[in-house]
């Protein structure tokens, strides 16, 4: 077991702060945080453990984080923040599978995979945590939205898809496997995600619904679109 928040304190995620020092505290306790979850797991974290690697006095990370799962919440948030590269091949079903390969290779590395892997188990331990995960997927799947966004306008895609629902449903299989069933994960497995996403777009599955065509009413023809 991890041990308990400060007496009076609730665990939660640190509210964003100004730079300088108090941006420098926080990098520190956030690599630490990462460096300590990889190393003992969720059970092994404590804050004893984070103050000594980061340098922060225990009752500061008390004070701002309110104990192991405001720090685990905080990592999640911060590595949000960090940019994501995205392809642009000019082809949905190709920015897709190169999207979907990328988390392949970082969950499947040996040297990448053990942080993210730790730091996503960790915050399925905990209310707050699984809420920072929520965050974390949702930032990340919207930033992605804009391979679907550029589908959309070159005309591949109708006008109207959800391009995060897209980017979510082609990487979700990925972690079904990965911290659901545990079945292994292959370069095929992501490439087939990748393809099933591309096809569900295209057929106006992940269309939003104020802009989802509504089915004809019994007994009428439906309308033929104009050429």
């Amino acid at each position: 077991m991890s041990e308990p928040t400060h007496p009076d304190q609730q665990p939660r995620t640190p509210t964003p702060r100004p730079g300088g020092r108090s941006a420098r505290v926080r990098t520190n306790v956030v690599a630490a945080t990462l460096a300590e979850v990889t190393e003992k797991g969720y059970d092994g974290l404590t804050a004893e453990a984070v103050a000594a690697r980061s340098g922060v006095h225990k009752a500061t990370l008390y004070r701002r984080w309110g104990g192991i799962d405001g720090l685990v919440a905080d990592a999640l948030t911060a590595s949000a923040d960090q940019p994501w590269p995205l392809p642009d091949t000019g082809d949905l079903q190709e920015d897709l599978r190169r999207i979907t390969q990328e988390v392949f290779d970082v969950f499947t590395d040996p040297e990448r995979s053990p942080t993210p892997i730790a730091l996503i188990s960790a915050a399925q331990r905990s209310d707050v945590g699984a809420a920072a995960l929520r965050d974390f997927f949702a930032a990340r799947h919207h930033q992605a939205a804009e391979v679907a966004e550029r589908a959309v306008a070159r005309g591949e895609l109708p006008v109207g898809t959800d391009g995060a629902e897209v980017v979510s449903a082609a990487t979700a299989p990925l972690y079904y496997r990965l911290f659901v069933t545990g079945e292994p994960l292959d370069a095929r497995t992501a490439e087939r995600a990748a393809d099933a996403a591309t096809l569900a777009a295209r057929a106006g599955l992940f269309m939003t619904t104020s802009t989802t065509p509504t089915d004809p009413e019994p007994g009428t023809t439906p309308a033929t679109p104009t050429p």
